[in-house]
């Protein structure tokens, strides 16, 4: 008898769909290199604007062409951008933010706040249940620190309820102070 030979593995063959995703993982790993590529010129492209406008800023030109005119321009564009955005950092949020949340909430209700940080004013529209709560606030409000020039902008009493509550808008210097207490 001869003997038997038993292949419980056939050979494998390789099919169009191994070789589809082969193919596949290949070009992605591609593309992920050149984005990467891609990227990196792009930091290197910022950090030597970076370094420009820090030149510019420190009046170290040295050695260095001079600037086109539309380069100029774009950063000092850059930089009154950078001083917007440093300035509405630099606001004390937190504080404003305690400080109203510490006051009294019997008789008035905050409806919005509208902050513009760059001018430093607060636009604040509340509703209170009649003319004392609302002047009351308003006292409140100028003996705070953080506020200063509270001013009533407009009020107007809601004859359709039956309680005839108080709208009202104020607005407010807010004071410039270090945003950490």
């Amino acid at each position: 008898m001869r003997p038997l030979m038993l292949d419980f593995q056939p050979p494998r063959r390789s099919s169009p769909l191994g070789w589809g995703l082969l193919l596949a993982g290949s070009l992605l790993v591609l593309g992920c290199v050149a984005l990467q590529q891609h990227l990196s010129q792009q930091a290197e492209q910022q950090q030597g604007h970076l370094q420009n406008t820090q030149r510019v800023l420190t009046g170290d030109n040295a050695g260095k062409p001079g600037l086109t005119p539309a380069e100029t321009r774009e950063q000092a564009q850059n930089l009154a951008e950078m001083r917007k955005v440093s300035q509405q950092l630099r606001r004390p949020w937190e504080r404003l933010f305690a400080m109203l949340e510490a006051m009294p909430k019997d008789n008035v209700a905050l409806l919005t706040l509208t902050p513009d940080a760059r001018k430093g004013l607060l636009r604040i529209s509340a509703e209170a249940r009649d003319l004392e709560s609302m002047l009351e606030f308003h006292r409140l409000l100028e003996a705070s620190e953080e506020l200063s020039d509270v001013s009533l902008l407009n009020h107007e009493i809601v004859a359709q309820s039956a309680e005839h509550p108080v709208q009202f808008n104020l607005s407010a210097t807010w004071e410039m102070g270090d945003a950490n207490p």
